[in-house]
């Protein structure tokens, strides 16, 4: 008697189930879907379609997220259903290879770069610089841009840079198609830049440098 007790209580894990084709709604939707491709009225199976879609839009609230996701919910049912569902769904249903394709890939810019301290996008802002007509709106865009070069530059070389070395660079990078014109001047560097690395922290490096003074400071009164 024990011993069919014990029998009946077996646990059935979930590898030795059939497999879920959508696990994030879990198994009760799934066999509500199968229960629902049993149903011989078609006026009655189109009512619980509608309603499994509604439980599916509880379980699934991030649905809301993405554009026309009522759409998405239809797709689901009828992935979890196997593509065998007969239904007057307001979608038609997607395809099984449609689960096999992969996302197209993304195009990379496999151009090396010309100065990493400056970066992609300061290229591809002297590219559009060299397209405008002469004037004062393309120096005063030159002149934004060299200011900004120099910050960039500052962040990585500690040593201070002349206005000459910049202007230099825009019209190197630019394979020549930038000449900067003369009487540009790019004023003094503001007392609050950060020149920090990117990726350090200025708080804690502020405060390793003050430890490393008053260290200094202790060392020389010994």
């Amino acid at each position: 008697m024990e011993n069919k007790e014990i029998d009946t209580c077996k646990l059935l894990y979930n590898t030795e189930r059939v497999r879920l084709y959508v696990p994030e709604y879990g198994r009760n939707v799934q066999k509500m879907v199968d229960y629902l491709k049993t149903i011989d009225d078609r006026e009655k199976r189109n009512e619980q379609a509608r309603a499994i879609i509604k439980v599916m839009e509880i379980l699934n609230p991030s649905v809301h997220l993405q554009d026309d996701y009522e759409h998405k919910l239809w797709d689901h049912l009828f992935i979890i259903s196997g593509f065998d569902l007969d239904v007057d769904a307001p979608y038609p249903m997607p395809a099984p290879e449609s689960l096999n394709e992969h996302p197209e890939p993304i195009p990379l810019n496999s151009k090396p770069i010309k100065a990493n301290h400056y970066g992609r996008n300061i290229e591809s802002i002297i590219d559009l610089i060299a397209e405008k007509e002469d004037g004062e709106a393309k120096t005063a865009m030159i002149r934004s841009l060299a200011i900004y070069m120099r910050q960039q530059y500052l962040i990585w070389n500690k040593d201070t840079v002349s206005d000459e070395t910049i202007f230099q660079d825009i019209e190197k990078l630019s394979d020549y198609r930038i000449k900067v014109p003369e009487g540009i001047q790019l004023g003094r560097v503001d007392a609050g830049f950060n020149s920090s690395k990117p990726g350090l922290n200025p708080v804690k490096s502020g405060r390793n440098q003050n430890k490393q003074r008053n260290n200094q400071k202790n060392f020389r009164k010994k």
